[in-house]
């Protein structure tokens, strides 16, 4: 059984006049000590997907429908003082932007100090040990020194790790990802993902990986699920995704890949759409270079087309 289950999620936001749908029926499973990449360009929905998890949606959203199991039990159930207890402890965020993710008024060490305090009821001396722990867990140097030092005198790299050890000092066994190297550089984005799949194995953690790189999927992920405009388009176990890639977003995605080759990359033509278009059929039809008029009518189901390996394109039923 999966740690964590998604199944069936619709989500969408209250405008002025109009609800707008911005997640369909999307399910996908986490296994324990296992990552998962949740792939898919700006705007497709992974980063609402994640949120809804930890029940982190903005007030106009809404959830219709849909089951979040974790441990056997709905986290939509949940009330919000349950998921407070839920949140950090269990469940834990590294948000998309380490820059901006610290509060700059504190020390690093006083808001470490403030999470174990909220989750695992440590003070005093039993907290300071904690925190030096998960300092040291995260390779940040001299790290009692550190605990008393402002977020901008930490690099990005570092301010990335003092966000990890937050979510290490409480055990969590989920650590949700949110593009957790954008805004950092390549040699920093390589440190921070091999310290990440460290913490899996040493803890058996499980990860969920928000991202829309697919070159760091490759190297990072055990399972894939591919969105495009709030739908799971495709679904696989990673070597299966790369060796027998199916849907053609994910194909035009790889082909966006730079690779060593000296091929010419590929873009996908035109724009993903804004919750507002109304689009018939699947979603990618617009862009589609296989777009059939049964395309344009009602979006495909996704469909089992071998062993653990999904896809929603009309191409599979032909």
């Amino acid at each position: 059984m999966p740690l964590l289950e998604v199944k069936n999620l619709n989500l969408g936001f209250q405008s002025e006049d109009k609800f707008l749908q911005a997640l369909y029926d999307v399910s996908f499973n986490l296994e324990k000590g296992k990552t998962l990449a949740l792939v898919g360009e700006s705007g497709c929905g992974k980063t609402m997907s994640a949120m809804s998890i930890l029940n982190l949606i903005p007030k106009t959203a809404r959830i219709t429908s849909g089951e979040i199991i974790y441990n056997g039990e709905n986290l939509l159930d949940k009330t919000q003082e349950q998921m407070r207890e839920i949140r950090g402890s269990k469940i834990s965020l590294i948000p998309q932007d380490p820059m901006t993710s610290l509060n700059p008024l504190y020390t690093v060490g006083e808001q470490l100090l403030e999470v174990l305090k909220i989750h695992k009821n440590l003070d005093g001396d039993k907290a300071l040990k904690t925190a030096i722990e998960a300092f040291d867990a995260v390779q940040i140097p001299d790290a009692k020194a550190r605990l008393k030092n402002y977020p901008h005198e930490f690099s990005g790299g570092m301010k990335q790790r003092a966000i990890i050890a937050m979510a290490l000092a409480c055990d969590s066994e989920i650590l949700i990802a949110d593009e957790p190297t954008t805004a950092l550089d390549v040699t920093i984005q390589a440190q921070i993902m091999k310290l990440l799949n460290e913490i899996k194995k040493e803890k058996g953690s499980s990860i969920l990986l928000i991202t829309h790189d697919l070159a760091l999927v490759s190297e990072n992920a055990d399972d894939i699920a591919v969105m495009y405009s709030g739908h799971i388009v495709e679904s696989a176990q990673a070597k299966e995704f790369f060796e027998h890639t199916n849907h053609p977003y994910s194909k035009a995605l790889l082909k966006s890949i730079p690779s060593n080759q000296f091929t010419r990359l590929e873009t996908i033509k035109g724009q993903p759409p804004t919750l507002s278009q109304t689009i018939e059929g699947c979603k990618f039809n617009p862009r589609c270079d296989f777009c059939t008029q049964k395309c344009c009518q009602k979006h495909p189901d996704l469909l089992e087309i071998s062993d653990n390996h999904f896809s929603a394109c009309y191409l599979n039923t032909v």
